[in-house]
């Protein structure tokens, strides 16, 4: 399974250190192999009906691998050559293929630049890997010699084969002369000529394309090949060899069933054939496929074969979906019962990773790289065992320093990383993979925008590179993958057409500026592409150090909706680290606290903030932002006094959020019990303001439940008008939250609503309210009431949202009055009172009273009342018997 690592064991001078070749996984493209291995076996090796010189059916002879470079291709290439040609070299993990060892007949030609493969070796490699059969191919040697003698004139071939290294390779390759002189000798023979045909092929080609299409009984075993003639007849050139293939693929065909073998040609690293402007030794190639339907071919490389479609049509023979079938990309062909053979190659899974480097190395069969170190080498890799490898030599290297390699070594990009990934890429291309490096996620029109050019089709080639990667979740399609991006921003650069510090810098520009150019362009106000915008620009502005722009804007459209779904910021570069120091580490931290203020304690939001606007760092406009939301948080804690004068500076900007604050306001006008001056106020804020909310706000503390449902509604259809989810959703729990106390079957609907608004968002109050209405609702009903009370305490206790604990103290109150358990009421509505105690919301334990039909204390500050205080009581107490006489029927 693992050979000697000649590289490795030459990098130290311990002996005892064991390198090995790992081979790890990769069961899935092995199942790929044996299942188009055994169907190929089935449909062209055993049926009657099929014809090799059939040269319109469609192919399905093809599997296609491809990959990042440093995926494995190569060395599952070889793996899979060794496993066919025998049992013993299959991977333990591997299973056995289903059809016979003996009826494949495997040969891999390595077509890398390095190897110097050219098209001529490829044939006589095919034809070597055939000798081994021990039969003639009479039609394709007879064609062959023809072209060898016109090209090779007094070079014999043998001597050709040994010079290349080629009948080393191949155990049966010394007998390929002696076949081929056989069938040459049989021809001269039937036309009785002298000598062989070999030694007359120049004058004596025309008496046997002569008998060939006089179909001679002469030479009847060459007459049923229709093409042979033809094929001899043409100028012996490159392109008459390129389809020389199909004698082969006849010849195979004529063999006796227990004589025959599929031969299965692995073709790697096919990136090398040429560029996809140059397709010429390309074309030779797809020949040999074509005209082989009898073989099965393994592609591996960087691309997927572009074969399937119709653009390619007069670049290469045989293009589109009806040529080759099999090689339709999946979206195409979904549904279709097409079997996809286009294969990306994953990354390695993380057990794979350690699994590899503990094999690698290893010192009397230990690993000899610690756990530790195998672990974070594991994580930086991405799966990609190129890195892997670079990890072990680095690991040797620093060994030889004298020193034990520790975890922080390896906190480390390799430049060898980007010249594979640049290799075989174009110019434009290797712009607009370094512009794109940038971005989290692209589409092509962003990554043309963003690289500065002014058409797509350098990021429409870059797109389909393996490297980038593809989904169909998120706002933008493709990205870099991690690691190969990772090493693009952040590894020395050794290339020719490396960037400067200054390019960097200027591509920031243009990515933030294409960024956007897609949230202003974008009509339908998605906020998806809103998030996304706002989470690469405010990265980029970070990281580079540029002015803030057009990200003020988006950010107010971002709060504007109260959603708060948490933005997604990986932590600062070197060049942002040490706290904050740009405004755009000031705003990020602004809409990162404002975002998870649903899920951390108040305090901590109200700290955060504190924190940016003592920096000083963000603009006037910005600052009115963070003002804002930390006066939200701090009436969230009940530091009302610090609330209203925040309060109080934003509205008296009369900024953007001018509307909101004087909403803040309003709302501290009621939590002290002025609720005249709540009303009045909110017949200044309309929509922005909110007003509808504010007043339901109001009415629904009067006892007043038609009113406040009323108002409510008007609340909720307004921000459904407006498109404001958050809005919807936190109307519709305080709806709700209205709605139990008068009608709890209609509650249930309601709730139900609320909690699919809610279920999309992050509005971590409003579902306490939400929880409390459903408290509310079931009050006199439930018996474990209080049970339920508790465990949502505890949660209210973890946000810091003090205000929600008063409210459900109140729900438990209005429990207790239900039930008439005189009690429990004293104790709720003491403990209220100490919740109350600073004056905020002590118009609760009025209510309480109310509901209860209890006196109130002389002496003691009273709310002001909308209807006067006796209406009040009435209503609250109306609402506690109506709930009394529900009791005992069936909800």
């Amino acid at each position: 399974m693992a050979g000697r690592d000649l590289r490795t064991l030459f990098s130290s001078n311990d002996r005892s250190i064991a390198a090995s070749e790992a081979f790890t996984n990769r069961q899935a493209q092995w199942q790929a192999v044996t299942a188009g291995v055994a169907e190929h076996i089935r449909q062209h090796m055993t049926r009657a009906d099929f014809d090799v010189e059939d040269l319109e059916a469609p192919r399905r002879n093809i599997l296609v691998f491809h990959g990042v470079g440093g995926i494995g291709k190569s060395t599952l290439s070889r793996k899979i050559e060794a496993s066919l040609a025998s049992s013993e070299h299959r991977p333990v993990q591997w299973e056995s293929p289903s059809h016979p060892e003996e009826r494949t007949l495997p040969v891999r030609i390595d077509l890398a630049r390095a190897a110097g493969m050219d098209f001529e070796r490829v044939i006589l490699t095919i034809r070597l890997a055939v000798a081994a059969l021990d039969r003639p191919m009479p039609a394709f040697d007879l064609a062959l010699r023809r072209y060898w003698e016109h090209n090779h004139p007094g070079e014999p071939i043998e001597d050709y084969l040994r010079r290349g290294g080629l009948l080393s390779r191949f155990s049966a390759a010394a007998a390929l002369p002696q076949q081929m002189q056989s069938a040459l000798s049989d021809v001269a023979q039937a036309l009785l000529l002298p000598g062989t045909v070999g030694g007359a092929l120049g004058h004596g080609a025309g008496a046997l394309i002569k008998a060939l299409r006089e179909r001679r009984q002469s030479v009847r075993a060459l007459a049923g090949c229709s093409r042979l003639a033809d094929l001899l007849e043409a100028e012996p050139d490159l392109d008459a060899l390129s389809f020389y293939p199909h004698l082969l693929a006849w010849d195979l065909a004529r063999l006796p069933a227990d004589k025959s073998a599929l031969p299965v040609i692995l073709l790697d690293t096919f990136e090398d054939t040429g560029d996809r402007t140059h397709r010429d030794f390309e074309r030779l190639l797809q020949r040999i496929v074509w005209l082989m339907p009898n073989a099965f071919f393994v592609v591996t490389g960087r691309n997927r074969l572009q074969w399937a479609e119709t653009n390619l049509e007069g670049q290469l023979d045989w293009t589109g979906p009806n040529a080759w079938p099999s090689l339709v990309s999946d979206a195409a062909h979904s549904g279709s019962g097409v079997s996809g053979r286009q294969i990306l190659m994953g990354d390695f899974s993380s057990e794979d990773c350690e699994d590899y480097l503990a094999r690698r190395l290893s010192r009397d069969g230990q690993p000899l790289i610690d756990e530790p170190v195998r672990r974070i080498i594991a994580e930086r890799s991405h799966g990609l065992p190129l890195y892997l490898d670079l990890s072990v030599m680095r690991y040797l290297e620093l060994r030889r320093s004298g020193r034990q390699p520790q975890v922080t070594d390896f906190d480390h990009d390799f430049p060898a990383l980007i010249a594979r990934t640049l290799s075989d890429l174009t110019a434009e291309e290797r712009h607009v993979l370094r512009s794109v490096s940038l971005l989290d996620a692209f589409s092509v029109p962003l990554a043309t925008q963003a690289a500065g050019m002014d058409h797509d089709a350098p990021a429409l080639r870059l797109a389909e590179r393996p490297f980038i990667r593809e989904s169909s979740s998120g706002v933008w399609p493709f990205h870099v993958h991690d690691l190969i991006r990772a090493a693009m921003r952040n590894a020395d650069d050794g290339s020719d057409d490396r960037w400067s510090e200054q390019d960097w810098q200027r591509a920031a520009q243009r990515a933030f500026d294409a960024l956007e150019s897609q949230w202003r362009q974008d009509r339908r106000s998605d906020r998806a592409v809103l998030v996304g915008c706002l989470q690469q620009g405010l990265l980029l502005a970070r990281d580079f150090r540029l002015d803030l722009g057009w990200l003020a804007d988006a950010a107010f459209q971002y709060v504007g909706d109260s959603i708060g779904e948490p933005l997604t910021l990986p932590a600062a570069d070197a060049r942002s680290s040490g706290g904050l120091q740009t405004a755009a580490d000031a705003l990020v931290e602004t809409l990162s606290a404002i975002a998870r203020r649903q899920h951390e304690h108040r305090e901590r939001t109200a700290g955060r903030l504190s924190a940016v606007l003592a920096s000083e760092l963000l603009p006037d406009d910005l600052v009115e932002l963070a003002t804002y939301y930390l006066a939200k948080a701090q009436r969230d804690l009940g530091l009302t006094d610090d609330s209203r004068r925040g309060m109080q500076r934003v509205a008296s900007a009369d900024g953007r959020l001018a509307s909101a604050a004087r909403r803040g306001l309003a709302h501290l006008s009621r939590l002290s019990g002025d609720f005249p001056a709540a009303v009045g106020a909110a017949g200044r804020l309309g929509w922005e303001g909110r007003h509808h909310r504010v007043l339901g706000d109001v009415w629904w503390v009067q006892g007043d439940m038609e009113r406040a449902t009323a108002a409510y509604l008007a609340a909720r259809s307004e921000a459904e008008e407006h498109g404001a989810a958050g809005e919807t959703a936190m109307v519709q729990a305080h709806l709700a939250f209205a709605v139990s106390f008068a009608d709890p079957l209609r509650a249930d609907d309601e709730l139900d609503l609320a909690d699919r608004l809610l279920s999309r968002l992050s509005l971590r109050s409003s579902e306490m309210t939400a929880r409390i209405a459903a408290l509310v609702r079931d009050a006199g009903f439930d018996a474990d009431l209080p049970d339920r009370a508790a465990v949502l305490l505890a949660d209210i206790g973890a946000s810091g949202i003090s205000y929600a604990a008063v409210k459900l103290q109140l729900a438990l109150c209005f429990q207790h009055a239900v039930l008439d358990a005189q009690d429990d009421l004293t104790t709720a509505i003491t403990r209220l009172r100490e919740l109350t105690q600073s004056s905020d919301y002590a118009y609760y334990v009025e209510i309480a009273h109310f509901m209860a039909g209890l006196p109130f204390p002389e002496h003691t500050t009273r709310a002001r009342w909308i209807d006067g205080e006796r209406q009040t009581r009435e209503r609250w107490r109306h609402l506690v018997e109506t709930r009394r006489s529900r009791l005992g029927t069936t909800r």
